[in-house]
């Protein structure tokens, strides 16, 4: 009897190539898994060599950030103001402490002249002043202030001062009627009766 009409053969044979079989498939798809674990491998290591994105400081903006810049630049605005102010206010109380100075100056100017005026009329000269104060007191204030634009200030001063105030009242009213560029008496009026009220008021002082 042919032994490969055995059914015993084939089982036997069955066994024995069941293992060659599977040997042959598992080395046929062993290439197939050791790529795919390669490629997984070379995913990681160049997602672990790809160097980190470095951000740099000033991208790292946060709301608190722009907070505190925002109050910073408030306060540098703030400190700018201020500063604006005090050098305004400075250049304010230098003008005014200039102003005040000039003011002095002048008063000083108008009194030392005032105090010479009162030293330098004498005897025989406030005869004279006293007869001109009296003629010009019967004068129009018109013809008085013709007569007084053709003298100097102190000269004025000193009739003014021997003359009643009701007389010169009128004479500076008819000066001040003139303000004209040229020769204006309105100006000169002011002059002379803010120094006949400081030799008025010297006089009692200057005097014995």
């Amino acid at each position: 009897m042919n032994i490969l009409t055995k059914p015993w053969f084939a089982a036997v044979l069955i066994v024995l190539l069941q293992p060659a079989v599977s040997c042959f498939l598992v080395m046929k798809s062993a290439s197939a898994i050791v790529a795919s674990f390669a490629a997984q491998a070379g995913e990681v290591s160049a997602e672990v060599l790809r160097p980190r994105e470095v951000r740099a400081p000033w991208d790292m903006w946060t709301p608190e950030i722009e907070k505190l810049a925002q109050e910073l630049k408030a306060q540098r605005d703030g400190l700018k103001e201020r500063e604006q102010a005090v050098v305004q206010r400075e250049a304010r109380l230098e003008a005014e402490v200039a102003e005040l100075a000039r003011t002095r100056k002048e008063i000083e100017s108008q009194r030392e002249e005032i105090t010479h005026l009162l030293t330098v009329v004498g005897t025989d000269e406030l005869k004279n002043l006293k007869s001109l104060a009296q003629t010009y007191s019967t004068l129009t204030p018109k013809a008085a202030v013709v007569i007084f634009s053709e003298m100097d200030d102190p000269t004025v001063v000193k009739i003014l001062s021997l003359m009643k105030a009701d007389i010169v009242g009128p004479v500076f009213e008819e000066m001040a009627k003139d303000k004209s560029e040229k020769n204006n008496q309105a100006q000169r009026a002011a002059k002379l009766s803010d120094r006949l009220r400081l030799m008025r008021a010297a006089k009692p002082a200057a005097g014995p």
